[in-house]
C-alpha cells in the first residue's frame, strides 16, 4: 500500500488559505511525520485525509490509496484508521470486545473472530486479558488495545494525531516503539502528528515541518 497526497491543500471556507498545497508519497510500513506550530493546521490537514473535514474548511487536490483516488469517499469508504493522542476504548465493552468492534468485516465466523482477537491480544502483550474491563488496564495497556483495534480493521492507511503525547517518557518511548514495530510489520503506510522529535527521529521516515500559510 501507498498513501499519496497530491497538491493537497486546505482552506476556509471563506477562500483562506490554511495550509498546502501539499505533495508527498508515503510508502508501505512508512512513517511520515508532520511537525509546526499549533494552529498551522496538521490535524486538519488529517481531517482532509480520512475525509473528516468540517463544513469551516475547504478542500483542494487528491488523496491516492495504492493508486486509487479516494478524495471524494466517505471516511469509512476509505479505510484510512486514525489513532488520537487518548486511548479511546468503549466502557461498557471489555478488552477483547474492544478490539472485536475493529475487526474488518471479512473475517467471518465466530472462532475465526475470536482466534484474530486473540492473536492481536497476545501480539499486543495482553493475552488472557480479554475478559477484562478496559478501566483495569493501565495506559499503556490502554493505549495498545487501541492500536491493535484500529489495525484489526485492516486499514490501508494509518493516521497518528500525536498519539504518544499524553504518556509520561518512559511509557512514550514503550509506545512508539511498538507502534512503529506493527505499522512495519504490517506495510500500513502512516502519516504522524507531533511536536516531539524523538517522535520523528524514531518514525524514520520524511519529516515536514509546516508554516502559517
Amino acid at each position: 500500500m501507498t498513501l499519496e497526497l497530491a497538491a493537497l491543500a486546505v482552506s476556509f471556507a471563506d477562500g483562506r488559505a490554511l495550509i498546502g498545497p501539499l505533495s508527498l508519497t508515503v510508502g508501505p510500513g512508512e512513517v511520515a511525520t508532520l511537525t509546526g506550530p499549533s494552529g498551522v493546521g496538521k490535524s486538519t490537514l488529517l481531517d482532509a485525509v480520512g475525509g473528516h473535514l468540517g463544513p469551516a474548511f475547504r478542500r483542494a487536490g487528491r488523496v491516492v490509496l495504492d493508486g486509487r483516488d479516494v478524495t471524494d469517499l466517505a471516511p469509512e469508504a476509505r479505510r484510512i484508521g486514525l489513532i488520537f493522542q487518548e486511548a479511546v476504548l468503549f466502557p461498557h465493552l471489555s478488552v477483547a470486545d474492544n478490539l472485536a468492534f475493529g475487526l474488518d468485516p471479512g473475517v467471518r465466523g465466530r472462532a475465526a473472530r475470536r482466534a484474530a482477537v486473540d492473536e492481536a491480544l497476545a501480539r499486543a502483550g495482553l493475552g488472557g486479558m480479554g475478559g477484562r474491563d478496559p478501566a483495569t488496564l493501565s495506559g499503556g495497556q490502554r493505549a495498545r488495545a487501541a492500536l491493535m483495534r484500529a489495525l484489526l480493521a485492516r486499514p490501508r492507511a494509518i493516521l497518528l494525531d500525536e498519539p504518544f503525547a499524553s504518556l509520561d517518557a518512559g511509557l512514550r518511548a514503550e509506545m512508539r516503539a511498538f507502534t512503529f514495530e506493527r505499522i512495519r510489520a504490517e506495510e500500513i503506510p502512516a502519516l504522524l502528528v507531533t511536536h516531539d522529535a524523538e517522535d520523528a527521529a524514531a518514525a524514520g521516515g520524511p519529516v515536514l515541518t509546516l508554516a502559517p500559510a
